[in-house]
């Protein structure tokens, strides 16, 4: 055996790898795959593929620590309010439903027990994900885990920042900048480019005035700090991969 076959394959993804790789490695020594889902829309002042490029990062990161296989990202999704804003749509619910859907049962014909959905979007796309794991996990016998992740880490938020974040926000941008500072154009922001996620039944609108959505008032504007972004970065990464072990081991222990 080869330092390679010790370590792991020659890729952990799913597009680079050989098929004869492939089968050597899954399901035998390799029962994880990574699933980012995203999809494109402002985020303040940095890239509108945010919600992509986020859950891709963390999926390499997080991969050989958690011994999993990473799928091709999902990139399109069910935007909502900011698909007006230049460079962004979104895909029709029921499409993308049905797209998702396919590919989490692909994955599962591929003899992968545990599907994990790194997602990068929020709104109306978490509730169809949550859906989805259920309807296909209970289908194709297969173990189905959705991580939102900055809703999953808003305690490393606070921890890192001291408060709360928001959509294009301190959290999201910080994610971004330690992936790539210069995807984040910190000389074209404002402050008043800010708005606060009104409560539930107060006021709504279509366009949202912002693409820099707080979740609370005064709190979460980005402050473009590269040595707490970094911290930041790692400190996610770490709580996603422990989440997704200790979700695994007790799904085990249950003999599930």
């Amino acid at each position: 055996m080869n330092g390679a076959e010790q370590t792991g394959p020659s890729t952990r993804e799913m597009e680079r790898i050989n098929w004869m790789e492939f089968r050597e490695w899954v399901p035998a020594k390799i029962d994880i795959v990574l699933l980012p889902l995203g999809t494109i829309e402002a985020h303040g002042v940095t890239a509108n593929g945010t919600d992509i490029i986020a859950p891709v990062a963390m999926a390499k990161e997080i991969a050989p620590r958690v011994n999993a296989m990473i799928a091709p990202v999902i990139p399109y999704g069910f935007t909502g309010i900011l698909d007006a804003y230049p460079g962004g749509f979104t895909v029709p619910e029921d499409v993308y439903r049905a797209y998702v859907r396919a590919v989490l049962i692909g994955l599962a014909k591929n003899k992968f027990k545990n599907i994990i959905m790194l997602n990068g979007h929020g709104g109306g796309q978490t509730a169809i994900l949550s859906a989805l794991a259920q309807e296909v996990g209970r289908e194709t016998r297969t173990r189905i885990l959705v991580v939102n992740w900055w809703s999953f880490c808003s305690d490393v938020t606070l921890e890192v920042y001291g408060e709360d974040g928001g959509h294009a926000g301190e959290n999201e941008t910080a994610y971004m900048m330690a992936i790539d500072p210069s995807l984040v154009w910190k000389e074209r922001y404002k402050s008043d480019m800010a708005t606060a996620i009104p409560a539930p039944n107060t006021w709504s609108a279509y366009p949202f005035p912002s693409s820099i959505l707080l979740y609370k008032e005064g709190q979460g504007y980005p402050k473009f700090d590269l040595a707490k972004a970094k911290t930041y970065f790692a400190k996610v990464n770490d709580k996603v991969a422990r989440l997704i072990e200790e979700t695994i081991r007790k799904w085990d222990m249950a003999g599930l």
